[in-house]
């Protein structure tokens, strides 16, 4: 399975849950408590993520960056976008200098 599937994979399956019953699906449940909810745990997972890099423990690192690109899969799912969306954005930028793709947004 190559990473793009993965991501694809989990796209359609949030995609597919977010209108499913409340109380049997995650995703539908905080879809239902709509968008603030959903900033919510993205904030929640990005700064667990940051504490995970501060403590050093590899394995934590990578389990809390899980968490925080599915929750941020549930937000482009909010906003209905998929990873494809986002990869393609990055693709845009390959080979572009960050300094200059940055001033190009102004």
């Amino acid at each position: 399975m190559t990473d793009l599937t993965i991501l694809r994979r989990l796209s359609t399956t949030i995609d597919e849950r977010k209108s499913a019953d409340a109380a049997a699906s995650y995703v539908a449940g905080l879809m239902a408590k709509g968008e603030d909810a959903i900033l919510r745990k993205v904030a929640e997972e990005a700064a667990e993520t940051m504490l995970a890099s501060k403590g050093g423990d590899k394995l934590h690192v990578v389990r809390e960056t899980a968490d925080l690109w599915f929750h941020c899969l549930v937000l482009l799912a909010w906003h209905g976008l998929t990873s494809d969306d986002v990869l393609a954005e990055l693709q845009r930028r390959e080979g572009i200098s960050g300094v200059d793709e940055k001033a190009s947004r102004k």
